[in-house]
Formats: structure tokens, sequence, C-alpha cells
């Protein structure tokens, strides 16, 4: 099944008996999810889902299935999630809602827009490129992006965006990741009630932020390159 609901009302659905079918489909229509068995007439779930990585801007894969063997292989597909028949409701919304999660960002090809977050606030909505992101830091329920001029809040994941944008963005502690091309210095530093500590010292502004003992040495390696 392949579905398209956005901001409207409406919600534009389709069937697919197999894989060459659904490709059909998406080549003729711009789809934001496909619910995929793994054993499937022909190419099986599995095939289909590591072809649609390639396209220009891939839907989100959901598998739906009686196999419940098959998870770790979903996963490296970048599947969204991985259900197991008979799916229960609340089972079902828990992966719209992770689906959601991810629909702040906007992956993209290299022809289209660059890749965003998307903002709302009782204002406005706004897209942040993340070429413009200096760092993301994780504080109660939200997370706090902070551009060169601006400090927004956006209700995303970064463990989400850290999957997706690994090659952008670096984990220099559990509750933040940091623009690779703005780290300038890694430093030590002493605080009275934490002790001796590391941070890291960002082009263009100048909140410092601390880095885990554990994220200690990968961040090191890109001071030193």
């Amino acid at each position: 099944m392949i579905g398209d609901c956005g901001a409207s009302v409406a919600c534009v659905a389709g069937e697919a008996a197999n894989a060459v079918q659904a490709i059909d489909m998406l080549d003729r229509e711009r789809f934001d999810l496909v619910m995929l068995d793994i054993h499937m007439p022909g190419a099986s779930g599995l095939t289909l889902a590591a072809q649609l990585r390639n396209m220009a801007m891939p839907p989100a894969v959901v598998f739906v299935t009686a196999h419940a063997e098959h998870g770790a292989q979903a996963f490296d597909v970048d599947a969204v999630d991985y259900l197991t028949k008979p799916v229960r409701l609340e089972r079902l919304q828990q992966a719209l809602q992770k689906l959601s999660r991810l629909g702040p960002v906007q992956w993209s090809s290299q022809d289209a827009e660059p890749p965003a977050l998307v903002i709302h606030d009782r204002l406005r909505t706004q897209r942040v490129p993340l070429d413009d992101v200096v760092y993301l830091k994780a504080e109660l329920k939200y997370v706090t992006v902070r551009t060169l001029t601006q400090i927004l809040i956006w209700d995303g994941s970064l463990h989400d965006l850290e999957e997706k944008f690994s090659q952008r963005f670096l984990r220099i502690h559990r509750n933040a990741l940091v623009a690779r091309h703005r780290i300038r210095a890694l430093e030590k530093f002493f605080d009275p009630e934490e002790g001796e500590g590391w941070a890291v010292r960002l082009e263009g502004v100048e909140d410092r932020l601390s880095v885990s003992r554990r994220q200690l040495a990968a961040v090191r390696e890109l001071v030193s390159l």
C-alpha cells in the first residue's frame, strides 16, 4: 500500500500487487509512505525497499508482515518501522507517530532544494536549511536549533537526524549534535561544580558546548584533520 497525506484533508492512497506496479506508481506520483510485505510476487519487499533508496525523494518505508525474522534486514534498508501481523492499532499508531517525527526534515536530492528543518511556532512556519545549522541541543521535550542568527525550537529527534546526516553532524554529547564544518577548537575547562571537562568552540557563535568522555576521541580526531 502506498500513501500520501499532506497538510490538506485529502489523502491519496493506492495498492500495488507487486514491486513493478509499485515502482510504476511512484514514478507517476509523489508518495510519502510505502507499507510493504516481505514476501511478494516477484521481487521481495526488501529488494523493493533497497530500490526506493535510490530515488531522488524516496518515500518512508514501513514493513507489515507475518515474517518476524527479517527485522534486522528491514532496518538495513532504512525502514521506519517493522510491524508483524496481526497488527494492533496501537502499534500502527506508534509507527505513524515515528514517521511524523521525520516529517520536519525534508530529504531531497542534490538537484532539488537542500535538506532543511521545518520549524513551527504559534506565529509562523519557517524552513531552516541544514547548511545554516551550527548545532542542535536536546533540552527537556524539545530541541534547540542554533544558527548564526537565530535560536529556534524544533519538535524533532536528534537520533533520526544523526542517522540521516551523519556526514554533516557529529554527536558530541548524548544531547547535542554540531555541524562538523563549524568545529574550530577542542578546549579543556574547569567547572567548580562539575570539575574538569572538555568543550568545543564553534565558528560564528560564542556558545561553548560540552563534550562527553565517550565522544571525546571522535571530536579530537576531527579537530586534528
